[in-house]
């Protein structure tokens, strides 16, 4: 494809509309574009070029050289792509929604839409309720200590209505095609059993007595959204059920997972004929058992569209044996945190590493970077919430800047629409990358360098190369 060929006439302009510490925009630079069969979009390290598209030459060719060569191969191919974005918090979503009415509309064009320099982001991560991430515990049936609502006649998503529904309608209007997946990190305090601090929302785990309310809550949560012109493709049946340490939390083992599943979620869901997605686990990678234990149910297997992980223990790679054990479900990647006491060139090795590429290589149709916005003090957040978390971007006395997570995935967002797939490429120990094919017919190549020193290497594809070169720690997105 070479729709770059004559990409601008006149100007070049950066993507990174602001730079990492907040300033304001870059001045436009006037350059002459040069004829290029690639276009390449580079990232470096020490943040003196961040997510900008370069006037390089980049032709193939049908010469040869010694350098290291990453072959794009077309005729293999393996899992469709949904999407690469973040986690849409409550706190995210009232930082949002407190901008300026101009400023709020630039900001969502600039993440959700995918022309000019917008970044495209084309899947969402949003909480049932509050997350560790929202100014206060809260979800949508509440009732005085003591009581229970068993018929759910307090039901209600009123508290979304000043934030996050109005930020996710226009970023519907923006992108209407959006993969939207929902997460609940507690269900409602009378539900629990064992319940500690924060007035029941920390650890304890649902009342098997409430397993067909709490499932009756998630349809009337989906019919809710629906009525708002929100469809929740997918959900999960807990965050992190393995963690009982977070504000909110509530700890569901895989047995229990699998229980509520196939004798209520599932069930449910098909008596009221939603197509949302149930997608099991949503936790670390060293513990497949549990996803696995799930799927080698009967009763339950039928239910499940496949299993999502985060990766704050165990390695990327433990994804591909679910993969194999069950090839017919999918594999999804839905939260990484970058830290505030992180570095920037680490953060964009490590999650280019392990998830761009790791992920995908993987076998995953997404990855989900945490949370999309937080302040400059790393809030909101509950009591006991992550206090390190740092959003993709800060809003700040509504100033915005941008952060490493926003710039890890740009690289891929901006490019591999949904519906992509994944394509061979080889492995290089220093030259991590993953390659797809849009629908479209454009390929995609995303390559990272992660030694120290510049590498010179080729792209090959269809027997011919173009060269490039990437300093130490830099990514770059090859386009053609």
């Amino acid at each position: 494809m070479l729709f770059l060929l004559l990409f601008n006439f006149f100007v070049s302009i950066s993507c990174s509309k602001k730079s990492d510490n907040g300033s304001g925009p870059p001045p436009v630079t006037v350059v002459t574009p040069v004829k290029s069969d690639v276009a390449m979009w580079l990232t470096n390290a020490d943040k003196s070029v961040l997510f900008q598209k370069q006037n390089v030459a980049l032709a193939f060719s049908s010469g040869a050289n010694s350098n290291t060569t990453i072959n794009v191969d077309t005729t293999t191919s393996y899992q469709s792509i949904d999407g690469f974005g973040f986690c849409l918090t409550g706190g995210s979503a009232s930082l949002i929604n407190s901008l300026a009415p101009a400023a709020q509309d630039a900001l969502l064009s600039e993440l959700f839409a995918s022309d000019g320099t917008h970044i495209g982001i084309s899947y969402l991560r949003i909480t049932m309720g509050a997350s560790d991430m929202s100014a206060a515990d809260f979800t949508y049936d509440d009732v005085p200590a003591g009581q229970t609502d068993v018929n759910l006649t307090s039901f209600s998503i009123s508290p979304e209505l000043t934030d996050l529904v109005p930020v996710l309608k226009k970023i519907i209007a923006i992108n209407p095609a959006i993969k939207i997946l929902a997460t609940p990190w507690t269900a409602p305090v009378w539900m629990k059993v064992n319940s500690t601090g924060n007035n029941g929302f920390t650890a304890g785990s649902l009342n098997t007595a409430y397993y067909g309310v709490y499932a009756t809550y998630f349809v009337k949560y989906i019919q809710a959204m629906k009525a708002q012109g929100i469809t929740i493709d997918a959900i999960t049946p807990q965050n992190e059920p393995l963690n009982p340490n977070n504000n909110p939390a509530m700890v569901m083992q895989p047995a229990e997972e699998d229980n509520f599943i196939k004798n209520s979620l599932g069930p449910q869901f098909k008596a009221a004929n939603l197509s949302t997605k149930i997608i099991a686990y949503d936790h670390n990678t060293d513990r497949t058992d549990y996803p696995l234990d799930i799927l080698a149910d009967p009763a339950a297997n039928p239910y499940v569209d496949g299993s999502a992980f985060h990766l704050y223990i165990g390695t990327i790679g433990a994804l591909s044996p679910v993969h194999n054990a069950y090839p017919n479900k999918n594999i999804y990647f839905t939260e990484q945190y970058t830290a505030s006491t992180g570095d920037f060139a680490g953060d964009l090795n490590w999650h280019l590493t392990n998830l761009i590429v790791g992920a995908t290589k993987n076998w995953s149709r997404n990855v989900l970077e945490w949370n999309l916005a937080t302040d400059a003090s790393y809030g909101p957040h509950t009591n006991g919430g992550c206090s390190t978390c740092q959003g993709a971007i800060t809003i700040n006395s509504g100033a915005v800047s941008r952060n490493v997570s926003y710039y890890i995935i740009a690289h891929a967002s901006k490019f591999v629409r949904p519906g992509a797939v994944r394509i061979a490429s080889p492995d290089e120990p220093t030259l991590p990358n993953v390659a797809f094919k849009n629908t479209d017919g454009s390929k995609v190549l995303i390559v990272l360098n992660s030694a120290t020193a510049p590498q010179t290497f080729n792209i090959q594809f269809n027997g011919k190369i173009v060269t490039s070169t990437l300093n130490g720690g830099a990514v770059a997105t090859y386009v053609w």
